[in-house]
């Protein structure tokens, strides 16, 4: 019964699957590709570049925005937002000429409209759909965009080698584009909810019992400090591990592994979640990203070690994805998950987007991760054992949609 719900619900998890794997979070490890070379040909600086990171605080505002609106409307018009925006964001790209601050309003545009194609939006569809085999229904369609990154990543990052990330762009456009469309058409008609109360008195109902409750207060703390670090996986990884002296055809590999660990990360949660107790499968989860950090800034740079800290690293942002979701469908139910999730999407974000202001104004002092990364393994420590605060009672399964 716990596998046949998986192959019965099919097209709903499928439509997840391909949407996340299509969407923004897909195609995140690409901005790891192109940095090295936009720094190379346009002499930015890596203090400069670290900013990058910090375009998540954008996210705040756009994953709110994506996560009430698919409470209100559904998935299939939702997602259509961004994933019409991704792709021509990627052509304007393509375009660039070297101005630093248009590469920033052009990532930042790209922030805004395709929150719409991320887990936020598409778990939705699995929450609704899936009840007792729900971890493992979450991990299954998450696991999209790790097995993108692992197929994709060493291929993608050899060919703008080859071919230049002008037409690295191009193909990206390509790609979003066409994997939406195969997402929104296997997006069941039944996704959009039936009844839609008036969005300002729904609102103030929803926000404020949300904003009242104590589980919602340590979810979004333990999740904004145990992410200081999680803009380092989407944008600076290549760097800090060509700075440990590693060479691109090693990185290539690295970038398999790492997606090999949000693959396995993803798969071992799920079913831990719905087996055993979520506060202390979410605290071993939050703690993960602290052993590899830690393992980074150490001077061992052997080939061992630092695959050891990439793959702690993917195990754990492969496994974060199912322990949110999971935690709010099973505290808040299916009426506000968009919003919810929204929300501590947002604290994510605000949690990455002040480490990455922080590791800019490390390196103009220091010109080293190093003292970064042990601080920000501190943090995601503090943020995991705050996970042991959750109560373990949960809303009863509500019957999901045919």
């Amino acid at each position: 019964m716990y596998f046949k719900e998986l192959a019965v619900k099919w097209r709903p998890l499928l439509a997840a699957m391909i949407g996340m794997s299509c969407g923004i979070s897909g195609v995140s490890f690409t901005v790891n590709t192109m940095g090295p070379h936009l720094i190379e040909e346009f002499n930015w600086s890596r203090s400069q570049y670290a900013l990058v990171g910090a375009l998540g605080i954008f996210t705040i505002v756009a994953v709110l925005v994506a996560g009430r609106l698919v409470d209100m409307v559904g998935v299939r018009r939702t997602a259509l937002i961004g994933f019409v925006a991704g792709p021509c964001s990627f052509l304007v790209l393509s375009q660039m000429s070297g101005d630093f601050y248009l590469y920033l309003v052009i990532h930042t545009a790209q922030t805004l409209f395709c929150m719409t194609t991320t887990s936020t939006v598409f778990t939705r569809l699995v929450v609704q759909h899936i009840a007792k085999a729900r971890g493992l229904a979450l991990a299954v369609a998450a696991s999209g965009p790790a097995l993108t990154i692992a197929t994709a990543g060493p291929f993608f990052n050899n060919f703008v080698a080859d071919h230049g990330w002008r037409t690295g762009y191009v193909v990206l456009a390509i790609f979003m584009a066409a994997g939406g469309a195969i997402a929104i058409a296997l997006t069941p008609p039944s996704d959009a909810p039936k009844k839609t109360p008036p969005m300002r008195k729904a609102a103030k109902k929803d926000y404020g019992f949300i904003f009242l409750s104590r589980t919602f207060w340590i979810l979004a703390s333990g999740i904004a400090l145990a992410n200081t670090s999680q803009f380092i996986a989407t944008s600076h990884l290549n760097v800090i591990l060509i700075d440990n002296g590693m060479v691109h055809n090693e990185i290539s590999g690295m970038i398999a592994l790492f997606a090999i660990g949000i693959l396995v990360g993803r798969l071992i949660c799920g079913i831990a979640l719905d087996y055993f107790s979520a506060s202390y499968v979410s605290a071993i989860t939050m703690a993960l990203p602290a052993v590899g950090m830690f393992l980074i800034a150490s001077a061992f740079d052997s080939y061992s070690v630092l695959a050891s800290a990439i793959l702690m690293l993917g195990l754990s942002y492969g496994a974060e994805g199912d322990v949110i979701s999971y935690l709010v469908a099973r505290t808040f139910g299916l009426n506000i998950y968009g919003t919810v999730l929204g929300l501590l999407v947002a604290a994510l974000s605000l949690g990455s987007s002040a480490g990455a202001l922080l590791l800019s104004l490390t390196l103009q002092f220091n010109d080293s991760y190093a003292f970064f990364l042990i601080l920000a393994g501190i943090l995601a420590l503090i943020g995991s054992l705050l996970f042991l605060l959750l109560p373990d009672n949960r809303l009863p399964d509500t019957k999901t949609d045919v």
